[in-house]
C-alpha cells in the first residue's frame, strides 16, 4: 500500500553537475535508478519514490541554503544494516564528503541510533540509519 508514503521531493540546488555527480553516486549505491532527465534537472527513483534535483534559477542563487533556517533541515535514508553504514563512510570520505559530527561518529544521534551524517554540494545534510 503506497497510501501515505512519500511520492517525490524536489531540490533546487546551485549547480546541477555538482548536486547530480554527488546524488546520482549515492543514490545508486542505495538501490535508486536514473528515472527522468532534462535540461535544467535529474531524477533518481526507488520503487514507488523518485528525488528531484533542479537548477535553481540565477537570480535565486545569491540566497545561500542553510537547513537552520525555515524549511528543509535534512534528508534521511533507511540502511540495511550497520555494515552497509560503515561502508558508505569509507566511500564517502574516499571521495572527500566531510563527515558530520566525526568526533561521536557512529552514534552522534544517540547511543541507539547508529548512521552518518554528511552534506552534499549546497550544504543539505543528510542522514544514513542503520535499523
Amino acid at each position: 500500500m503506497t497510501h501515505g508514503l512519500i511520492h517525490h521531493i524536489e531540490l533546487y540546488v546551485s549547480d546541477l553537475s555538482k548536486s547530480t555527480a554527488f546524488w546520482g553516486w549515492f543514490l545508486r549505491e542505495l538501490g535508486y535508478t536514473s528515472f527522468q532527465k532534462w535540461e535544467g534537472g535529474q531524477s533518481w527513483k526507488l520503487e514507488d519514490t523518485y528525488l528531484v534535483f533542479v537548477q535553481a534559477e540565477e537570480r535565486f542563487l545569491d540566497i545561500p541554503y542553510h537547513r537552520c533556517r525555515t524549511g528543509l533541515n535534512h534528508l534521511a535514508f533507511h540502511a540495511s544494516s550497520r555494515e552497509f553504514v560503515d561502508e558508505m563512510t569509507k566511500k564517502l570520505q574516499q571521495r572527500g564528503v566531510t563527515i558530520l559530527y566525526s568526533d561521536r561518529h557512529p552514534f552522534a544521534g544517540g547511543e541507539n541510533h547508529y548512521a552518518v551524517y554528511f552534506e552534499d554540494p549546497d550544504r543539505v545534510k543528510v542522514e544514513l540509519v542503520a535499523p
